[in-house]
């Protein structure tokens, strides 16, 4: 999470240094509409920068993942660039409007026009002759970008719809750089701040594209087939186990991928729950209902369906030298920790981790089912793993005092989380506040995409 801050603030710090190169004189007195002027480039160029890296970043990069801690912290920075660039958005929208309300209020003076010097520049002749339209298209691109960006922060707003819906956000973006292009101060584009920019729209204008066209990850997808559905009622929960080419790469335990069984609802990302077998090539799933998509799985999948599966993403993988681990699953969260304990038993032999290395799985739920209990008590056995397992209604709910409790060399362990993004915030703060070094090793993967 670090890094993720530092990147995010690290976008802010260099595009607002690199404007006050190109406007040193921005705070010397001068004229409110002549501060107007300035703030509306100094808000314009952040916005614009903040969606064009978030657009990027659509396109699940992989130069990113192993700074940023992985694909679901990627979506994570995306998200927040997003809003922020909303956010600015509106601000820039209301240093263009609010003056005008003024005006026509009388609680402002009118601007007294001068003559506009004689450009004899033919590329900034041209550019100003597109003034009017760059502001009229911006104005139109800025409405829908906030109604965009709106369903895509309502949780309940459904999947297959905001699947759709969240593509026309790339079409809003081009129309935004058009705005962009035309209406920078033309003397920026010999500067340091014109030259980022350029880069940012070119980068940002071709990862549109490859949305529009829906070629995103289309180089890391291969072909899988269905071979096998399990239900288990108790805890609503489906096991898809697929068959994938030769050409998957292969994964690590703990890492997740994109299935896509349904090209009109588009590809959706889940942790694999299984090891890798490159003489059996398959992946597991296990995906429970909750949601308009996850809940209609059960109807819409069939043994022999053919699927493509994209990935595999995510740095959650269980890497360190630590004495001793402490795995934290709340509800479905358990997935990447069923692929971890696959993957020691397949691996008891010879070890990728440290021998020594002692592990403590704490599965805390709410729904019990025999069955998919049964499957986990015996995949910790294999794995030499020790299985605590909590049912909220009959042993109460998990804390880090009862964590602390059963494993006395906590102090030693590292720590990792999946589960309720709340729930591993509370504990995160609660170890913290026992002098636990969470920075370092208190392990959370963010698995929420939208």
């Amino acid at each position: 999470m670090q890094n993720l801050k530092r990147a995010f603030w690290g976008i802010f710090a260099v595009v607002v240094s690199l404007w006050l190169l190109a406007e040193p004189t921005v705070f010397q007195p001068t004229t409110f509409f002549g501060l107007r002027e300035a703030m509306m480039q100094l808000t314009g160029v952040i916005a614009i920068s903040c969606m064009s890296v978030a657009m990027i970043l659509a396109l699940r990069p992989r130069w990113p993942e192993s700074w940023l801690g992985g694909l679901d912290k990627m979506y994570r920075l995306h998200k927040w660039l997003g809003i922020t660039a909303l956010l600015i958005a509106i601000i820039h929208w209301l240093w263009s409007e609010a003056p005008k309300w003024a005006v026509g209020l009388g609680w402002l003076e009118p601007r007294l026009r001068e003559p506009r010097p004689v450009i004899e520049d033919p590329a900034q002749a041209f550019l100003v002759s597109l003034h009017g339209t760059a502001e009229s298209w911006g104005e139109g691109a800025f409405y829908a970008i906030v109604v965009l960006i709106a369903l895509a922060l309502i949780q309940y707003f459904p999947y297959r719809l905001f699947y759709k819906t969240h593509r026309l956000l790339a079409v809003a973006y081009l129309v935004l750089v058009f705005h962009a292009t035309v209406l920078i101060k033309f003397s920026y584009w010999s500067s340091p701040i014109g030259w980022l920019t350029a880069v940012l729209l070119a980068c940002g204008t071709c990862a549109a594209v490859v949305v529009l066209l829906r070629r995103v990850g289309a180089s890391r997808q291969v072909e899988g087939k269905i071979v096998s559905l399990h239900y288990y009622p108790g805890v609503r929960a489906l096991e898809t186990e697929i068959e994938v080419s030769q050409n998957w790469p292969g994964h690590k335990a703990g890492q997740f991928a994109f299935a896509m069984s349904d090209t009109s609802e588009g590809a959706h990302p889940y942790t694999i729950a299984s090891g890798w077998h490159g003489e059996n090539p398959r992946v597991t799933f296990i995906t429970k209902e909750l949601g308009d998509h996850t809940g209609r799985l059960r109807e819409k999948l069939g043994v022999g369906q053919e699927v493509k599966v994209e990935g595999p993403y995510g740095c959650f993988t269980f890497d360190d030298d630590c004495p001793c681990q402490i795995w934290i699953g709340g509800g479905i969260g358990i997935t990447p920790f069923i692929a971890r304990m696959k993957h020691m038993a397949l691996q008891k032999g010879a070890p990728d981790w440290p021998e020594a290395q002692a592990v403590d799985l704490f599965h805390t739920t709410a729904d019990v089912d025999e069955e998919a209990l049964a499957k986990l008590a015996a995949d910790a056995k294999s794995a030499c793993v020790s299985l605590h397992i909590l049912v909220d209604a009959r042993d109460g709910f998990l804390t880090g005092a009862r964590i602390r409790e059963a494993i006395p060399r906590w102090r030693e362990a590292s720590i990792w989380f999946c589960g309720p993004p709340r729930f591993g915030e509370a504990l995160k703060r609660d170890f913290a506040a026992h002098g636990f070094p969470v920075k370092q090793r208190f392990h959370q993967e963010l698995f929420a995409l939208r």
